[in-house]
């Protein structure tokens, strides 16, 4: 079975948030403040689906190594690099 993105999770919350909206069930406030909290929840999922796919990365016999060490000497990834650079250290 295919692992749902934090993209499709996200989309799918966010329809179910609009359809209680629509429906009276969600004030205009209370919609902010659930889509704003899912938001968070998505993109930590991107951030761990980024480190799990450069962790099955690792495993084939081509990979390089990709470990560096930041200046405050605590070992990253890149993968965690590209996270932070793109979305940047929110999660």
């Amino acid at each position: 079975m295919k692992q749902q993105t934090a993209v499709d999770w996200f989309a799918q919350i966010d329809t179910e948030l609009t359809i209680k909206f629509l429906e009276g069930k969600l004030s205009q406030i209370q919609l902010a403040i659930e889509k704003t909290r899912c938001l968070g929840q998505a993109k930590a999922m991107e951030k761990e689906q980024i480190i799990d796919a450069f962790k099955e990365g690792l495993k084939s016999p081509y990979h390089q190594d990709y470990t560096l060490v930041t200046q405050e000497g605590q070992e990253e990834t890149k993968s965690g690099q590209y996270y932070n650079e793109t979305y940047g250290k929110q999660v």
